[in-house]
């Protein structure tokens, strides 16, 4: 729902009414009424008309044109019918989806004209509570209007992510667009198109009309299927057939910064192909009538992981292909972002599945959205071979460790960690171990999924798992679905379908856990075969998981060191922290030995099962101080331990499927 303006009139006598309550003060400021908006904007400020069912009618012609690259300027020119004369409001995208905030970046929007077909300007009026919609007074006789601006994208160091390069665009048409008020975005079409350098390939989920000199066309579509299209467009492309031969074929659409970046390692794209295949043995069905993996290998465009109902934005490092391999969480990246088409796109949270994107979303169920996704990208990567299951295992041991001993569980749940992003954009904080973070409804309600998984498992003698709740819950429709909310309590009955439990009370209590005796949610390791331990040394395939692990005293002496030797993560409640520490102190020495990474470690494990102190030596600006550790447990660091006699679950949950 709008917030309405009138609720700034009603704030401000609420104040004066608050005032009128206290004692007059010295030089207190004398409040006065809320002045005449008249007198105060150039024109009465209208009403934004909420979304209704209605068509909008005719069709807005956009383009956009991105080939000053040198300058980042994404330049736009839409033609959108106006229905009659008098007040007509456009909004500026603002909750931008899966974003689950309002992040629509529209402080990059500059250069706003409007006109009518004659060249007559007509002037905009931004509204002063919602400042991303802007009214106009259409005149008489006025049935269409030209609307220019520019998208002043950043550039490398700037606060918003780089979407332009000189070999490679990422165009997000939410970031670039007007759209009138009043309507659904279901309800309003677009007729795109885009001006690229020439010579340029492109990856997107729309139906190319034609592509000459540079311009593409596009066959017009809704405004909500625009915004769920974007596209990969570079010098350097070249576009793979995953599964090419079914009624929703599946492609990967690849852009990077050299062309010799293009050629995949031998065996990768079997990989990805058998992604589509063990999805398709998961879910029993595909949502959607056609998918684009977008990929860009490089260094230059920022990073980036979104979800969309028949493409994904993602991006990997400059080698990816070349090698064939990366990092456990690249590897995950396509997987994670691919299972978004059933959970997150076609079937969402009812409270995420707003009209338009003005309307606030709310986030109650992120938990399902992202944590139910995290837990079916992990098992996909493992089933299609893009991870081993010894990797997962080490990556399932790091979600483990880091919420056994979080210690924000006593005074945040997990619930209202998906709150978070409203908050405040995945604002990173000094003390992650304490307020929570986004990380949270992703890393913990996979572990939360793995025990209901593992439950099911275990309760039906193997006959039946959480797959059952993928093809039964989010696996309905074959071919192109409209998009569909889902409630918590249709979560819970979905569940009941497959195995009879109190799931309320089983996610409740996991959800809401909050407290000094509230614990981390591992019962699904246990009944899945394995218990968290800890070591001192990890092996090779743990140190490629665990890409931080030589700078990580986390579990130890309870931060992280960075570089240059700063101290950060300080773990709330870690000897780090008892000691008075916190972020922002270089380490100078270690026991009278210039510091390093490995000096410490060295220390550390000299120290254990001994009485001697660790020395450090710290030093913040002009300041230096010396603090001693009493610590002799040695270096720590987590594992999955094989608890021996009992079925190993988790291994059958990572196996591929055969059918």
């Amino acid at each position: 729902m709008m917030r309405s303006p009138a609720r700034l009139f009603v704030s401000a006598c609420a104040t004066a009414l608050l005032f009128a309550a206290v004692p007059a003060l010295a030089q207190t400021p004398v409040l006065t009424q809320p002045q005449d908006a008249a007198l105060a904007l150039p024109r009465p400020q209208p009403t934004i008309p909420a979304p209704t069912r209605a068509t909008f009618p005719g069709v807005i012609r956009y383009e956009a044109d991105v080939t000053d690259r040198a300058r980042r300027i994404i330049s736009v020119r839409q033609t959108i019918p106006v229905p009659a004369a008098g007040a007509f409001t456009l909004l500026y995208p603002e909750f931008l989806p899966g974003n689950h905030a309002g992040t629509g970046p529209i402080q990059l929007i500059s250069g706003l004209t409007v006109t009518a077909p004659d060249g007559r300007r007509l002037e905009w009026l931004r509204d002063t509570i919602e400042p991303h919609a802007f009214h106009l007074d259409i005149p008489l006789g006025v049935t269409e209007i030209e609307v220019a601006f520019q998208w002043l994208t950043q550039p490398d160091g700037g606060a918003w992510r780089v979407v332009q390069t000189p070999n490679i665009v990422n165009m997000q048409w939410e970031k670039a667009i007007l759209y009138p008020a009043g309507y659904a975005a279901t309800g309003i079409t677009v007729e795109a198109s885009i001006r690229l350098p020439e010579g340029w390939g492109y990856g997107v989920a729309l139906d190319t009309v034609s592509n000459e000199g540079g311009l593409a066309r596009f066959a017009p579509v809704s405004l909500y299927t625009l915004v769920d299209s974007p596209m990969f467009a570079g010098a350097h492309y070249r576009r793979f057939a995953l599964d090419a031969d079914g009624p929703s074929p599946v492609h990967l659409s690849l852009v990077a910064d050299e062309a010799g970046q293009l050629q995949p390692a031998e065996g990768l794209m079997e990989k990805f192909e058998s992604l589509v295949v063990q999805a398709d043995r998961l879910f029993g069905a595909r949502p959607f009538d056609r998918y684009e993996f977008l990929v860009g290998v490089t260094s230059q465009l920022g990073g980036i992981g979104l979800e969309h109902h028949r493409s994904s934005e993602n991006t990997l490092a400059p080698d990816f292909f070349t090698r064939g391999t990366g990092s456990l969480s690249s590897r995950q990246l396509l997987p994670h972002e691919y299972v978004h088409s059933w959970n997150g796109k076609y079937m969402r949270p009812a409270d995420e599945l707003t009209a338009n994107y003005n309307v606030p979303t709310q986030n109650t169920l992120l938990w399902v959205y992202e944590g139910l996704t995290s837990y079916w990208g992990e098992v996909l990567a493992a089933r299609a071979g893009l991870a081993g299951k010894d990797e997962t295992l080490a990556g399932l041991a790091g979600h483990a460790a880091f919420y056994e001993t979080q210690p924000g569980r006593q005074w945040r749940s997990l619930q209202d960690t998906n709150n978070h992003n409203l908050l405040g954009y995945r604002v990173p904080g000094q003390w992650p171990s304490w307020m929570r973070t986004t990380t949270d409804y992703y890393d913990e309600a996979l572990l939360v999924w793995l025990d209901a998984d593992t439950l099911i498992r275990e309760g039906s003698n193997g006959r039946r798992s959480l797959d059952d709740f993928a093809s039964g819950f989010f696996g309905r429709l074959d071919g192109e679905a409209q998009a569909r909310g889902y409630t918590f309590e249709e979560v819970v009955a979905a569940l009941d379908a497959v195995h009879p439990h109190d799931w309320s009370g089983f996610l409740r209590s996991r959800l809401d856990a909050v407290g000094p005796d509230a614990r981390a949610p591992l019962d699904g390791l246990a009944r899945g075969g394995y218990r968290l331990t800890w070591v001192d040394g990890l092996t090779a395939t743990e140190k490629q998981v665990h890409t931080g692990w030589a700078n990580d005293f986390q579990y130890s002496l309870g931060f992280t060191l960075g570089a240059n030797n700063r101290i950060g993560g300080v773990r709330w409640g870690g000897p780090a922290y008892e000691a008075g520490l916190g972020a922002g102190w270089d380490l100078i020495a270690v026991n009278d030995r210039a510091a390093s990474a490995e000096v410490l470690r060295q220390a550390v494990t000299a120290a254990k099962g001994g009485s001697d102190p660790i020395v450090l030596i710290l030093k913040n600006g002009d300041r230096f101080r010396t603090l001693s550790f009493a610590w002799h447990d040695g270096l720590r660091y987590p594992r999955l331990e094989r608890i021996e006699g009992t079925p190993d679950r988790l291994g059958d949950i990572l196996a591929p499927r055969r059918r």
